[in-house]
């Protein structure tokens, strides 16, 4: 599979939701959550449920920007056995099925690292990634995996937060690529509700200064919260919920047959909201 085709799939993706006026609907979820099949089964049900881009988390041992829902999941999936290398080769698998939805991994950088930052770019463009964020990786450390992947035809997207003021918003959209992730709140995930007005006034500033798609994530939990975000952003993003969703389903700690329903049902409710932001942002 060619690099140029898969780098295009986040451009495809924003330019027909540009034409259809409503932002991306952007889901994470954990990489071998809550075991390997049943999170195979989730992450080839995410698209038809409504999901835009799909984000994997890579399970990691010390995830310190995440609240305690994605922590767990990410417990629960290091017990199950999930490695960086399989949850590449879950990435290879859904794209048998599908594609065109755009897949970018979220996590740290250590679990690259250790893998080695060449070998993993490889394979990730071999299974057929679009795009890296890593979380841990400030633009100053660019060398250590950034530049690597924008050369091998990933995207690399970064993060902006609340904290990130004029003076070091130029460093942090520097070579970014794909879309820019704004963190809606201080803190770690799942941790506080965003404030829509805020989010609206830090969108615009951010798209001043760069014509990269804005993604809003960080304590989009449900429906309305969807729809008030999405009416100022490109994109939403929605984790914990969606790993709650997970937890709530499991029998005695296990997948059970609620489980990929619960995570479908709460996706077409969240893209039902962004459809609905649509008419917000005619309105705007």
């Amino acid at each position: 599979m060619l690099t140029t085709l898969m780098t295009s799939r986040l451009d495809r993706c924003f330019t027909k939701l540009a034409v259809e006026r409503r932002p991306a609907l952007v889901t994470y979820v954990m990489a071998g959550d809550p075991d390997a099949q049943t999170s195979q089964k989730i992450i080839e049900s995410l698209a038809d449920a409504g999901a835009d881009i799909i984000e994997l988390g890579m399970p990691f041992t010390d995830p310190m920007a995440d609240g305690p829902a994605i922590q767990a999941a990410g417990l629960r999936a290091l017990k199950g056995g999930q490695t960086l290398r399989k949850t590449l080769a879950m990435v290879a698998d859904l794209r048998e099925k599908d594609a065109e939805v755009p897949v970018i991994l979220m996590g740290y950088y250590n679990p690259i690292y250790v893998y080695g930052v060449e070998s993993f770019l490889s394979d990730a463009n071999i299974a057929g990634m679009d795009g890296v964020i890593v979380v841990d990786c400030p633009p100053e450390e660019d060398d250590e995996i950034g530049a690597p992947a924008r050369n091998a035809g990933l995207a690399f997207i970064r993060l902006a937060t609340p904290t990130t003021d004029d003076a070091r918003l130029p460093a942090v959209l520097m070579n970014s690529s794909g879309f820019v992730y704004y963190v809606s709140v201080a803190g770690i995930t799942g941790s506080a509700a965003p404030d829509p007005g805020k989010v609206r006034e830090a969108v615009a500033r951010i798209k001043r200064r760069t014509p990269l798609p804005v993604v809003v994530g960080f304590g989009v939990k449900d429906a309305p919260s969807a729809a008030a975000i999405g009416a100022a952003a490109d994109g939403v993003a929605v984790g914990s919920a969606l790993v709650e969703a997970v937890r709530k389903s499991l029998n005695e700690g296990s997948a059970s047959s609620a489980t990929v329903p619960a995570v479908t049902e709460l996706v077409k409710s969240l893209a039902d909201a962004c459809r609905a932001a649509r008419a917000e942002r005619k309105r705007a």
